[in-house]
């Protein structure tokens, strides 16, 4: 790259919302998981995504919808989003990968940068600082790296086997995909018609060092929505924060 430019930080982004959550149930019996609202927010997870994307910056949002696909459709049309939202729907599973490449062709900037999120995490940090690591970088994909919160009790020991602490839900030693993305224009043509990119496309682009990790900022909000037990804990963490 010559000279030195202000690089444009991504208008648009992709929103991966067509799970069916069996581990949510009965929550999820009748709506997909993205649906599944955070107790005393009468929000869905979906839309406290589209307002995170709209804070960050963008103004478009392809939603891909698989399970219950109309329950999401019915409920973008209803409500008042703070951004340009259009729906893909997976006909038959493409996978993971197939199902991003099918969402971004609706991208309106097929030529720009695009963020790309998981419909079940809830999640707040800077998209724009990522998208900055990602451009510093000269990376083709970034993903965010969480430290999820291990579920157990961690037992510390001495060499002589002598309990000295009880230390409850520690950080997890390693970094996990969080499920947000920053992807360089051309990145679409390198995911599969079908099949999972994280076996495929990521691995291949690890190999050749264009695969960027960008650590979420030290006290930044992270949560994947799973089981039920999720949902009453980001309610609690919600309310502690005086919302969000």
């Amino acid at each position: 790259m010559t000279g030195i430019h202000a690089h444009p930080y991504p208008t648009q982004a992709v929103v991966l919302a067509g799970g069916q959550g069996s581990r949510l149930r009965p929550y999820t019996d009748d709506r997909p998981k993205p649906m599944v609202e955070i107790p005393g927010t009468g929000t869905p997870i979906i839309g406290h995504q589209l307002a995170w994307l709209a804070a960050e910056g963008v103004t478009d949002a392809v939603v891909s919808c698989g399970h219950l696909a109309e329950v999401l459709q019915d409920w973008l049309v209803s409500a008042d989003l703070p951004l340009r939202v259009t729906t893909v729907v997976e006909k038959e599973p493409l996978g993971r990968g197939g199902g991003l490449k099918h969402a971004a062709a609706s991208l309106p900037h097929p030529d720009q940068p695009w963020y790309a999120t998981n419909g079940d995490i809830w999640t707040r940090f800077s998209l724009r600082e990522m998208a900055a690591f990602h451009h510093e970088r000269d990376a083709t994909a970034t993903l965010a790296l969480a430290r999820p919160r291990i579920p157990w009790g961690a037992v510390e020991t001495d060499e002589f086997g002598h309990v000295l602490d009880f230390i409850e839900s520690p950080p997890s030693p390693y970094l996990i995909n969080a499920g947000v993305y920053v992807f360089s224009a051309g990145f679409a043509d390198l995911l599969p018609e079908r099949g999972d990119h994280e076996r495929t496309t990521f691995p291949r682009l690890a190999r050749e060092r264009r695969l960027a990790g960008f650590p979420l900022p030290h006290g930044a909000y992270w949560r994947a929505i799973d089981t039920a037990k999720d949902l009453t804990e980001a309610a609690k963490e919600l309310a502690a924060q005086g919302g969000s």
